[in-house]
C-alpha cells in the first residue's frame, strides 16, 4: 500500500483499498449518515458488501448519465438508439447488485430526459425484482419513478408538496448542498421530514471534497481542482469541492449540524426546574441497548454537576418515556446562564464506533443569558484627562494607567494602550465592518456582485466631537452609496475600559441592497492570537448553522479557528457569545462584553486576501498571505450561509441580514480587570 492507501490491481490499475472504504463507513456512522445513493454509476463491488456487514442503506444507481444532452421531450437520449444502452447499464445494475440486503431501492440514472427508454426499464426491474422501489428524478412525478425526488427543491417547495395529498413519497436525491462554508438549511429540511411521514429525507451532495493534493509556488500544499493543471480542458472550478468532509477525511464545520439532525435519540424538556425531561427513541427497530444517558449542568460555561442514567434500553422504537434527572439547582441564584446538557453514548463497542461515542445530544437551557449591563460609571470619568485641541492631528484621553487616541481625519481609533501595553498593532485601528468574504454559496448567488456597495462603502465624516464632562468622543460618517449614517460613540473609565457603540441609521424606502454583516474589526499584535470564550464552539457556527455548538467555555489560537476550505471563504465565526477574552501567551490583552450575545472570530488573515471579489479566482486556501495582524471581528450579527443549492439560492429570508437600522453595543475590558 502507497502514501495514498490504493492497492494495484491485476491489470495494473488503481482500485479505492478496503480501508479507505471502511474509514468512509466509520465516518458515516460517526456522524449519523444512514444512507448513501451511488452516484452516478455503481461503486466498488466491495462497497456494498461494507453497507450489507455494517449497515447503510443504499440507493443503488445505474451509469446513466445524460445531463449534456439536457431533459427537453425531443432530447438525443430519447431517441431508440438509446434504447439498448440505457437498458443494459441498468441490467447489469441491478443483476449485479441484487442480492445485497443494503440495497433498499434502484436508480435508473441521473440527469437524463425521461422518455420510453425509462419506461421499458423500469417494467424490466420490476419483473426481475418486484420487491424494491424504482427510483428516476428525471421522472419527476411522473410514471417512470416510484418516488418523487426532484433535488434541490426548498424546504417551502416540499412542505407545499407533501401536504398537499402526495400519491408518492419524497425523497430529495440531491439536497443541501454541501459546497464550501455551507449547511445553514437542516433545520428546516428535518423538521419538516419529522413532521410529516410523506418527506422521507434525502441525500446531501456530496460526501467528498474532490480536490487532490498538490502544491502552490510556494510549496504550500494545497488542494488542487478545475483550472489548476491547465486553462483548456472544461473546467467548474472549484465545484467538485462540495463535500461533507476534505480530501484528507477531515470533517468540514458543517457536518456537525447534519449529525445532529440526523440523530435517533431526542431529550425534550418537560420541567427543568424539576429535572423533568422526556427521552423519544426515533429508530424504527432498535432498543438503546447499548446506549447511556448522561446529563450536565453548566452555568455560566462551567459544569458544575454530572451524572449517567446507565440503563434505558426499557424505551422501544417509536415510544417516548419520562425521566427525572437528580440535579439541583439552587447554588446557581447568581449565574447569568444556566444550561442542561444531554449527551447519549454508546457504552460498549459498536461495528467500527469505540464506547462512549456520542450519537446524540442536546443542550437546553433552564435559565437564559439576557445580557451584560454596559452602563458606565460616572464617578470613573473624574480621572481622565481629554486633549481636544484642533491643531492637533489626535484628540486624545487618558488617565494614570491608558492612553487613547482618535485620528481627527478618519474619526478611527489610532492609539489604545493599557499598563503600557499596546492592545492594537502598529498602524491598526477599530473599523466598522459591513461583509465578509463570499462563501462558495454567496458566489453562486452572484451576491458579491449584487452587495457589493457593502464591501467597502464610502464612508465620509461629517462630525467628531470631544464631550469633556463625559469623556466621550463621538464620529458619525455619511455613507451615501448606501444611504445611511453611522455613528460610532466611544465611551472612556479611568481604568481603560472602552465602550463603544456603532449605530446604524438607514433611509425608509431606499433601494439599497443588504448587508452581509454588521460589526467591527480590530487590529490586535500578531502575538495577541488566543481566544477564549463563553458561547456556541468549538467548531465554527452561523445563525442558521449552530445547534450542534453547545454554548460552553472553550479556547483557540487565531491559526487553528481558521478552516482552510478548499477556496478561501468566511470561516472562523462563533456564534451566541456571551464574552470573548483575546490575550498573548503572556496573558496580557481584553475582555470584550456586550450588552446582549454577539458574534465573534479572531483570525491571521485579512478579509480582503480571503476575498475573490465577484469573479473566483485560482485560489486556495493555504495559499492566502498572512496578515501582520490578529484580526478579531466583532459582530452584532451576519447573514447565514445558506446551503439549498451553491448556483443561486441565497441564505433562507429568515437568516438574511434587511436594510434597516442597526445597532451595536459592546465594551472592552482590559485584562488585569477582568473578575
Amino acid at each position: 500500500k502507497g502514501a495514498n492507501r490504493h492497492e494495484m490491481d491485476p491489470d495494473g490499475g488503481y482500485v479505492v483499498s478496503r480501508e479507505r472504504m471502511i474509514e468512509d463507513i466509520r465516518l458515516m456512522k460517526e456522524f449519523n449518515i444512514n444512507a448513501v445513493r451511488t452516484c452516478h454509476y455503481p461503486s466498488d463491488p466491495y462497497w456494498y458488501d461494507l453497507c450489507d456487514e455494517y449497515g447503510i442503506y443504499v440507493c443503488a444507481e445505474a451509469n446513466q448519465e445524460s445531463h449534456g444532452f439536457y431533459y427537453e421531450k425531443n432530447a438525443k437520449s430519447t431517441e431508440p438508439q438509446f434504447a439498448l444502452p440505457i437498458m443494459e447499464r441498468n441490467e447489469h445494475n441491478v443483476i449485479n447488485q441484487y442480492n445485497h440486503p443494503s440495497v433498499i431501492y434502484w436508480s435508473m440514472g441521473n440527469e437524463t430526459a425521461d422518455s420510453k427508454n425509462f419506461a421499458d426499464v423500469k417494467k424490466w426491474i420490476h419483473e426481475y425484482d418486484p420487491t424494491r422501489p424504482v427510483h428516476f428524478e428525471r421522472a419527476l412525478n411522473g410514471d417512470n419513478t416510484d418516488i418523487f425526488a426532484e433535488m434541490y427543491m426548498t424546504p417551502e417547495y416540499v412542505e407545499n408538496y407533501v401536504t398537499h395529498n402526495p400519491k408518492k413519497p419524497y425523497i430529495l436525491c440531491e439536497y443541501a448542498h454541501a459546497m464550501g462554508n455551507s449547511g445553514g438549511v437542516m433545520k428546516e429540511y428535518w423538521d419538516l421530514a419529522r413532521k410529516n411521514p410523506h418527506f422521507q429525507g434525502g441525500f446531501i451532495w456530496d460526501f467528498v471534497d474532490q480536490g487532490l493534493r498538490g502544491k502552490d509556488d510556494k510549496g504550500n500544499m494545497i488542494y488542487k481542482y478545475g483550472g489548476d493543471y491547465n486553462s483548456y480542458d472544461p473546467s467548474d472550478n472549484n465545484f467538485n469541492c462540495n463535500g461533507l468532509i476534505n480530501p484528507d477525511r477531515i470533517p468540514n464545520p458543517e457536518i456537525w449540524d447534519m449529525k445532529y439532525y440526523y440523530q435517533n435519540y431526542w431529550a425534550e424538556p418537560v420541567d427543568l426546574n424539576a429535572g423533568t425531561i422526556s427521552v423519544y427513541n426515533e429508530n424504527f427497530f432498535a432498543k438503546p441497548e447499548n446506549v447511556s444517558l448522561s446529563w450536565a449542568i453548566v452555568a455560566d460555561g462551567i459544569e458544575y454537576q454530572n451524572g449517567t442514567i446507565a440503563d434505558i434500553s426499557m424505551l422501544p422504537p417509536h415510544k417516548k418515556m419520562e425521566l427525572v434527572l437528580p440535579y439541583k439547582l439552587n447554588d446557581y441564584k447568581n449565574q447569568k446562564d444556566v444550561m442542561l446538557n444531554i449527551e447519549f453514548r454508546l457504552k460498549k463497542d459498536e461495528g467500527l464506533l469505540k464506547a462512549g461515542h456520542i450519537v446524540a445530544q442536546r443542550q437546553m437551557p433552564i435559565r437564559e443569558f439576557t445580557g451584560n449591563d454596559l452602563s458606565v460609571n460616572p464617578a470613573s470619568l473624574k480621572a481622565v484627562k481629554l486633549v481636544d485641541k484642533k491643531k492637533e492631528p489626535q484628540i486624545t484621553l487618558h488617565a494614570e494607567n491608558f492612553t487613547l487616541q482618535f485620528d481627527r481625519k478618519t474619526g478611527f481609533i489610532s492609539k489604545y494602550e493599557v499598563g503600557g501595553k499596546s492592545l492594537l498593532g502598529e498602524g491598526g485601528t477599530l473599523k466598522p465592518n459591513f461583509w465578509r468574504a463570499p462563501t462558495d454559496n454567496d458566489m453562486g448567488a452572484n451576491l458579491g456582485k449584487k452587495l457589493a456597495a457593502w464591501r467597502s462603502p464610502k464612508m465620509k465624516l461629517a462630525s467628531l466631537t470631544a464631550d469633556k464632562k463625559t469623556k466621550t468622543v463621538t464620529a458619525v460618517y455619511d455613507m451615501p452609496t448606501v444611504k445611511s449614517q453611522l455613528t460610532l460613540k466611544y465611551e472612556v473609565e479611568d481604568n481603560g475600559t472602552l465602550t463603544v457603540t456603532q449605530a446604524l441609521k438607514t433611509t425608509p424606502g431606499a433601494k439599497v441592497k443588504r448587508m452581509l454583516r454588521f460589526g467591527m474589526t480590530m487590529n490586535l499584535p500578531y502575538q495577541m492570537d488566543q481566544s477564549t470564550w463563553n458561547g456556541r464552539g468549538p467548531v465554527e457556527s452561523y445563525v442558521d448553522r449552530k445547534i450542534s455548538q453547545n454554548v460552553g467555555l472553550y479556547k483557540s489560537t487565531a491559526d487553528k479557528m481558521f478552516f482552510a476550505y478548499v477556496r478561501p471563504q468566511e470561516n472562523g465565526n462563533m456564534t451566541d457569545i456571551r464574552w470573548w477574552q483575546q490575550t498573548d501567551n503572556n496573558g496580557a490583552g481584553f475582555r470584550v462584553e456586550s450588552d446582549g450575545l454577539f458574534a465573534a472570530s479572531a483570525l491571521h488573515y485579512n478579509q480582503a486576501d480571503l476575498d475573490d471579489g465577484e469573479a473566483k479566482r485560482q485560489s486556495h486556501s493555504q495559499s492566502v498571505p498572512k496578515s501582520k495582524y490578529t484580526n478579531l471581528n466583532i459582530d452584532l450579527t451576519q447573514e447565514g450561509v445558506g446551503g439549498i443549492d451553491s448556483w443561486g439560492a441565497e441564505a433562507l429570508p429568515a437568516y438574511r441580514m434587511a436594510y434597516k437600522d442597526y445597532t451595536l453595543r459592546f465594551r472592552i475590558v482590559p485584562k488585569t480587570l477582568v473578575k
